[in-house]
């Protein structure tokens, strides 16, 4: 046998310690990393909910003409994205048309072919493309077949609270026959 102080009992000694401290720095460099990618990947696994579900109030509806002459109006509601919330910012814009004494329209202001802001020109009483001269009727229908654009402006859903009118906003992508919803 050979003595504790001997030569071949000291690597082992060695060893075991710088594995032990290997292990134990491990453990105490894990702990903390650990946590924090959780506390930084938190809110990506929170549900800010789906894109356009909830209504914003936009005007009231004595402010809409009888005439049914679309009016441009942004909306403006609370933007969360997984680690910020910013209270009542303009998320985008829309028409609004009184087409009856309690009935409303509302047409998103985005082309749907490249996405271009439409602008409604009373006199000629049609929606415009600046970006490709494509037209639309007060109501949102393509008014030429020839028109780029591949569907009718996309309407959004109506809610009249009282005098108030809500509507419930969302964006769709540019550029495809059927709507689809932008996440």
């Amino acid at each position: 046998m050979s003595a504790p102080d001997s030569p071949d009992a000291q690597p082992r000694r060695t060893f075991v310690k710088e594995a032990a401290a290997v292990v134990v720095g491990g453990v105490a460099t894990a702990v903390p990393l650990v946590a924090g990618i959780c506390v930084w990947l938190d809110p990506l696994r929170k549900s800010t909910g789906a894109a356009g579900a909830e209504f914003s109030r936009i005007t009231n509806l004595d402010a809409l003409p009888a005439d049914g002459v679309p009016r441009k109006f942004t909306v403006v509601a609370d933007r969360t994205d997984a680690w910020t919330r910013t209270p009542n910012v303009p998320v985008g814009a829309l028409y609004l048309t009184r087409t009856g004494d309690r009935q409303v329209t509302a047409l998103q202001c985005i082309c749907p072919h490249a996405g271009c802001f439409l602008e409604y020109l009373p006199q000629a009483k049609e929606f415009l493309c600046p970006c490709h001269n494509s037209t639309f009727a007060v109501d949102g229908k393509i008014n030429a077949p020839s028109s780029p654009s591949p569907r009718d402006m996309d309407s959004l859903e109506v809610e009249l609270r009282g005098n108030e009118v809500w509507v419930r906003f969302q964006n769709f992508q540019a550029g495809h026959r059927e709507k689809r919803a932008v996440a």
